[in-house]
């Protein structure tokens, strides 16, 4: 179906084939190191453009995909997918600048993605991609690409960030989103774009994100892209390092407030740096570091004492920086959950105990199971085809397993569990099939199918139809610490509230207590 040609980049003649003429057809640049993915309609004369530039000499070897099946809409297609895929496959650095990624509907269009399988299929054979597309759309190199196709909302508001950064590079922008509207996708597109536009050169940016686990996840896939580079991404103390043009920070809601923190000393020494004192947040350190800080958060998403609340965000934002303007924006298309919008409603009613309907999603499976040892063996039966399922949990047992690794956390009816044996991309680490990981492991990554056991500490009290915590059975130290009641029910129902929207296909829900599982059993279906 698919012809390519294999040409030294810089012969003079590709050959005398009426394709290399006139036909629309994708092509490679590559060097062994690096490499340039593009769509045209001449290819003889394209090349001749490519040859004649500075950005292309290092290119050594041309490879043009021919089919006779090929339309301009396919190619323009064909290239975003090699784009966005090569990117993450590691086999060479993309070249590519971002602005052109495209995501049109076209006639026979599924007929054509499922043509592209079989040019990959080849590519691999020839060694110019190592990894198939199901590995690679498992790879976070791939989910936060800067090369993704982003959706009519995400672009449009990637579109008014671009126009009011001409205008005026100096006020606090705020991109709000719920769990899977590609808060994490736009921030990393949004970079890449700046860093590869010439109005934009020269400004100092960096990509702040909180959480380490993320943290590194990102470097990683900065490292991989050309243009951009690992120490482009950093936590919330170096931004005392330097002023910047423009300070992107994902997951702002994670920022941490002056209280509650396992190290005062390294807080206030930051804060010091910068010369701030007092009862100041991280927040107060990016708007003092950046003239244009570009904050993506949740505030529905803090999940321990010490991330700034909802309260101290805004009055950070509206009341010590009243100078600064601010322009607000919102992502409204869920992204991750194939349940939608309707999906994310329904779970942020159900984990505050107010739903009372049961949860119907034609695209989106949500199950509940009564007994852990049939949670166990579902779980077991579908991460043998869908691997990147995870068991996920409320911190309601304490970590004994983080000392001593021969000892179990979680027991229940006769099964033995152990937390995550690492903080650090855990998702992706080699046992956690075997583990369950915590909101601290998991807050920021996507699933196949999560599988969420709501532990000891939470409850439902039938007799007011709401939901009950117990402090005692709640282990997260500094996730409490100087909590009033109701204060540790709201961290705890946002933390679950997160965990139910980790699965892309998927949840699969437990719960420890019999008020909690009658509860559910009334709003979601028994397996």
């Amino acid at each position: 179906m698919f012809k390519i040609l294999d040409r030294p980049f810089k012969e003079d003649n590709y050959g005398t084939d009426a394709f290399l003429y006139n036909w629309p057809m994708v092509y490679i640049l590559e060097n062994g190191k690096e490499a340039y993915v593009g769509q045209t309609l001449d290819i003889s004369a394209r090349m001749s453009q490519h040859k004649a530039n500075p950005d292309k000499a290092g290119f050594t070897r041309a490879h043009f995909i021919y089919s006779d099946r090929s339309n301009q809409s396919m190619t323009f297609d064909y290239e975003s997918q090699l784009i966005a895929l090569m990117s993450a496959d590691e086999t060479f650095t993309l070249t590519n600048k971002n602005a052109g990624i495209v995501g049109a509907s076209y006639y026979n269009r599924k007929i054509y993605n499922d043509e592209f399988r079989m040019l990959w299929a080849q590519l691999r054979k020839k060694h110019l991609v190592k990894h198939s597309i199901e590995e690679i759309e498992q790879s976070d190199l791939f989910k936060y690409s800067p090369y993704k196709k982003l959706t009519p909302d995400q672009r449009n508001v990637v579109s008014t960030l671009v126009q009011h950064l001409r205008v005026d590079r100096e006020q606090i922008m705020l991109i709000e989103g719920m769990p899977g509207s590609g808060k994490t996708v736009v921030a990393v597109y949004m970079f890449k774009l700046l860093r590869d536009s010439p109005e934009f050169t020269g400004l100092k940016m960096a990509l702040v994100i909180p959480q380490t686990s993320l943290r590194n996840s990102l470097k990683k896939l900065f490292r991989s892209i050309r243009g951009l580079a690992a120490s482009d991404v950093i936590g919330p103390a170096e931004v005392a390092e330097n002023h910047y043009d423009i300070l992107m920070v994902d997951e702002a809601h994670r920022l941490k407030a002056r209280h509650n923190l396992a190290n005062y000393s390294t807080f206030d020494k930051a804060s010091k740096k910068m010369g701030l004192e007092g009862d100041v947040t991280q927040l107060d350190w990016i708007i003092k570091q950046a003239d244009c800080p570009i904050l993506f958060y949740d505030t529905d998403q803090t999940v321990v004492t010490s991330d700034i609340s909802a309260d101290d965000f805004q009055k950070t934002i509206n009341d010590r920086f009243y100078h600064r303007t601010r322009t607000y924006y919102t992502l409204y298309t869920q992204m991750r959950c194939k349940g939608g919008n309707d999906y994310i409603d329904f779970v942020k009613k159900l984990v505050k105990g107010k739903e009372d309907m049961k949860g119907q999603f034609p695209d989106y499976t949500l199950k509940l199971i009564t007994d852990f040892k049939g949670f166990e063996d579902k779980y077991r039966e579908v991460a043998a085809r869908a691997p990147l399922s995870r068991m996920l949990a409320g911190y309601s047992w304490e970590w004994k397993s983080k000392k001593d690794k021969d000892k179990y956390d979680i027991f229940i009816e006769g099964v033995q569990k152990k937390w995550n044996s690492t903080n650090v991309e855990w998702p992706y680490s080699f046992n956690a099939v075997n583990e369950v990981g915590s909101i601290h492991t998991i807050q920021g990554y996507d699933l196949n199918y999560g599988f969420v056991i709501f532990g000891r500490e939470i409850d439902y009290d039938s007799s007011t139809n709401e939901i009950v915590v117990n402090r005692d059975l709640y282990f997260d130290k500094y996730g409490k610490l100087g909590t009033s009641d109701t204060e540790l029910r709201v961290y705890i129902e946002n933390i679950y509230y997160v965990l139910m929207t980790r699965g892309i296909d998927g949840t699969y829900v437990y719960a420890y207590n019999q008020g909690l599982r009658d509860y559910f059993s009334q709003c979601m279906e028994c397996l």
